[in-house]
């Protein structure tokens, strides 16, 4: 995503909202290719598999040792070859690890198509993905975001942008997943800025 456009949406958001509009200055430009290392689809979705329910630095360092199984193209018939023991022995949990690996196995036998999803919505980008073992709606948000670049993903299940809106609009009580919804529609057509900004908040709370 060029620079020039997401500063564009950026300005787009500072004129609709007071409070974006502060977060903006204070942030920049957000940065959507900053969570994630992988040259492929597949090792960027398997690398948010291995950065589920973990703090940053723990998943790095997890995903460090998961991707040095592998000597070259992190792919998914070189990740079938590794195995199992050599997955759980890298640090990823049994779930993570057999999630991994059905991952693997569906885009090898073609149930899961990384290499056209980019064409598909976002509503049949995470339908394609969620029959994976492992990955439900939060990680195929992650997916939309940081490897397609999707521009109006509100991910409300997330905690960091619950907990980043009710910090940035100053609220009593972190808004539930259902509340939260309907507080993004001033955001469209970039609601994944928004979220970006208040995951910025979040990391400024102490």
């Amino acid at each position: 995503m060029p620079a020039q456009d997401l500063a564009a949406a950026a300005r787009h958001l500072a004129r609709r909202d007071p409070v974006m509009k502060r977060l903006i200055a204070e942030h920049g430009v957000p940065d959507l290719g900053a969570r994630r290392t992988g040259r492929s689809r597949f090792e960027q979705l398997a690398e948010a598999i291995c950065y589920q329910q973990l703090a940053g630095k723990a998943a790095e360092s997890i995903w460090r040792r998961v991707r040095a199984l592998v000597d070259g193209p992190y792919e998914p018939e070189a990740v079938l070859a590794v195995g199992y023991d050599a997955l759980r022995g890298a640090g990823l949990s049994n779930a993570k690890a057999l999630s991994v690996l059905d991952l693997a196995a569906k885009v090898v036998d073609g149930s899961v198509r990384l290499d056209r999803i980019g064409r598909l919505s976002d509503e049949a980008v995470v339908a394609e993905l969620v029959p994976v073992r492992g990955i439900g709606p939060w990680t195929a948000e992650m997916f939309l975001i940081f490897t397609l670049k999707r521009l109006d993903v509100w991910p409300v299940g997330d905690y960091g942008v619950r907990a980043g809106y009710a910090r940035a609009y100053d609220l009593t009580e972190m808004p539930s997943s259902k509340e939260l919804l309907p507080l993004g529609e001033p955001f469209r057509p970039y609601r994944t800025l928004a979220a970006w900004y208040c995951w910025r908040a979040i990391e400024n709370a102490s």
